[in-house]
């Protein structure tokens, strides 16, 4: 017990520490809407349980060990960031206001957003990785799957708890932002942001 409730306050601190997934959260929310911004996290929040059961069932060491396959994931991770901030970049140098009024959320929409939100977790092998040097270290590397995957699932019920706050605090400042130069300037600043991490992950090994 006393090293699950470690565990509860190493995963709240790195639920805390801004990444991509938390990024394009906020990024969603502030421009599509609460209820877009909702969709997104599910998403994030149905990658991050993927990633969890390959990580307890030990294919996620598998992919890791394969070198060709963990590097398709690597390379896919770094494009679909550019592939987001050249989208943020240019939503902030267009136009018309994508912000303007929340677009009705119709069965496609819905989609893209959760989508989106697990293309962001799901090709950022990062978050494999630290699930598989992690989750031994607290639950010992003989521990049997049940209890693998309650380290897992505890990580992404943390994420999502913080994840929400987020989409909260984003719709929160979705109604005070009603400048387009204010909404430009996190378009823009997202998108930036987004290549930086991308050209972080390229830079990994």
């Amino acid at each position: 017990m006393s090293h699950y409730v470690s565990f509860l306050a190493f995963a709240l601190a790195l639920a805390l520490v801004p990444g991509p997934d938390m990024l394009l959260t906020m990024r969603t929310t502030v421009i599509g809407g609460r209820r877009r911004g909702l969709w997104t996290l599910l998403g994030i929040s149905v990658a991050n349980v993927v990633q969890g059961t390959l990580a307890g069932s030990g294919l996620g060491a598998i992919i890791a060990a394969s070198q060709p396959v963990f590097e398709v994931i690597r390379w896919a991770g770094v494009a679909y960031l550019v592939y987001l901030g050249a989208r943020a970049i240019r939503s902030a140098l267009a136009k018309h206001d994508e912000a303007a009024a929340e677009p009705e959320l119709t069965a496609g929409r819905r989609w893209a957003a959760v989508r989106q939100g697990f293309l962001c977790n799901i090709t950022n092998p990062k978050v494999l990785a630290f699930n598989l040097a992690v989750l031994p270290q607290f639950v010992g590397h003989d521990a049997a799957w049940p209890q693998l995957m309650l380290y897992a699932l505890t990580l992404t019920a943390i994420g999502t708890v913080v994840l929400l706050a987020v989409v909260l605090a984003a719709g929160a400042a979705r109604r005070l932002l009603t400048s387009r130069r204010a909404r430009r300037r996190i378009e823009g600043a997202a998108g930036v942001v987004f290549v930086g991490f991308a050209l972080g992950l390229a830079a990994e090994h």
